[in-house]
């Protein structure tokens, strides 16, 4: 990865399902039944509206749901996890539905594709919950609440998120779970109980996650000194980055590959939570993490490089930080200070972290670390004098050769490391 595409989300095409007939979860996670009470407010019954797309087959399925030809298992089965998981039956086509919504076709081709489903024409597919959602968007609009460009992204960020959530679910843990038996069951046969036990518990805790981190990235908001640090904030961000990755993919096996990619993104994540970072996000061999305070971040970079060495099953890695002022936009972060940290990262020596010089600045500035030797000594003298308390250093930083980074002009790193 450079630090040109650092900002880059998923293509929509890459999320978009393959043209089975059906959206996966256009539904509002709080509404599950795809109406409306009385007062207009959203009704909940438990488990349907966060929904995911048929399995593949299922266009033809469609046809068949409606009463053309009988349907083979796997498409009945389709059918059957489709209506389990939308609580709905396909009522509409997708003109019907943004004429039933009140809205353009052509805002509400839109909102598909933002949240990340294909194109399907005019096949009946969509139920009473895609009708609801596009009434919603629609209405904030309306209300003036969001801009329409604004509520384009919302079903953009909404579904990216969500398609990623889904796909990781279904392949790593539904997978798991229902491989064939010793009861002789199918996978297929033992599918639908499965989701129809956890697909209740798993909305419940999807609703509870979301207000957890929408409560957490409120609070930041409301912190910000003005509006214009709202978007444009000054944040440590850092790339972590395993070694010799392009090269263990030619000689691991996929599952090996698979396992030790995942191994290193659950460690990365825990620790750059556990001590008070942000997980902006992954891309395999190599994670992006922001955070408000330069040791925050200097301490998630070490102890990144501290745990990753204890691990004889895992590459060496390499860390880059830089600090400055960041641009953020649906949860990811753009501008100068990304990039530079993602080509400090790329000059970083095994198992090291190098950090730019508005980073080690701030070091300084909090007393986290003495910005050379020569002022640690200067400070360890005047509190040998009375002069004040001797500082409690955490890191210690040394200046590196300036070189030329591409795009980025000369620079100078710093080498961090703890203080001894």
């Amino acid at each position: 990865m450079t630090a040109d595409d650092s900002g880059a989300g998923p293509r929509e095409a890459d999320i978009a399902p393959r043209e089975t007939g059906a959206a996966r979860g256009e539904g509002d996670p709080a509404r599950t039944d795809g109406g409306a009470s009385a007062d207009g407010t959203a009704t909940r019954t438990g488990s349907r509206a966060a929904g995911a797309g048929a399995a593949d087959g299922a266009v033809n399925g469609v046809a068949r749901a409606d009463g053309a030809g009988d349907a083979g298992d796997d498409d009945t089965i389709a059918i059957r996890l489709e209506q389990l998981i939308l609580g709905a039956d396909r009522r509409y086509t997708p003109f019907q539905a943004a004429r039933s919504a009140g809205v353009s076709m052509e805002l509400a081709s839109r909102f598909w594709r933002a949240m990340g489903f294909a194109d399907i024409g005019q096949v009946k597919a969509l139920t009473e919950a895609d009708v609801l959602a596009l009434r919603r968007l629609a209405g904030l609009v309306e209300a003036g609440l969001l801009s329409e460009a604004m509520a384009v992204q919302v079903a953009r960020s909404t579904g990216q998120t969500t398609a990623r959530l889904a796909d990781w679910q279904i392949d790593s843990f539904l997978e798991g779970l229902t491989e064939p038996q010793d009861s002789g069951l199918t996978r297929t046969e033992i599918t639908y109980p499965l989701v129809e036990l956890l697909l209740p518990e798993l909305e419940e805790f999807l609703v509870y996650v979301w207000r957890r981190q929408l409560a957490a990235a409120t609070g930041r908001v409301v912190q910000a000194q003005d509006d214009a640090e709202m978007v444009d904030r000054r944040l440590a961000v850092g790339f972590a980055d395993l070694v010799g990755f392009t090269r263990l993919t030619r000689r691991l096996e996929e599952e090996e590959l698979g396992e030790l990619v995942e191994a290193f993104e659950t460690t990365a994540a825990d620790l750059v939570a556990a001590h008070g970072g942000r997980l902006i996000k992954t891309l395999g061999d190599e994670v992006l993490f922001a955070a408000d305070d330069a040791g925050i971040a200097a301490e998630i970079g070490l102890r990144l490089i501290e745990t990753m060495a204890n691990d004889e099953t895992m590459p060496e890695l390499r860390v880059g930080i830089a600090f400055g002022t960041v641009t953020t936009r649906m949860g990811d972060v753009f501008g100068t200070t990304v990039n530079l940290a993602s080509r400090l990262t790329s000059i970083a020596p095994k198992d090291t972290v190098l950090v730019d010089e508005a980073f080690a600045e701030e070091l300084g500035r909090t007393g986290e670390a003495p910005v050379s030797e020569a002022d640690a000594k200067a400070a360890a003298e005047a509190a040998a004098g009375g002069a004040g308390p001797l500082p409690e250093y955490r890191f210690a930083l040394q200046p590196m050769w300036q070189r030329p980074v591409r795009g980025l002009g000369v620079v100078e790193p710093w080498l961090l490391s703890r203080r001894t």
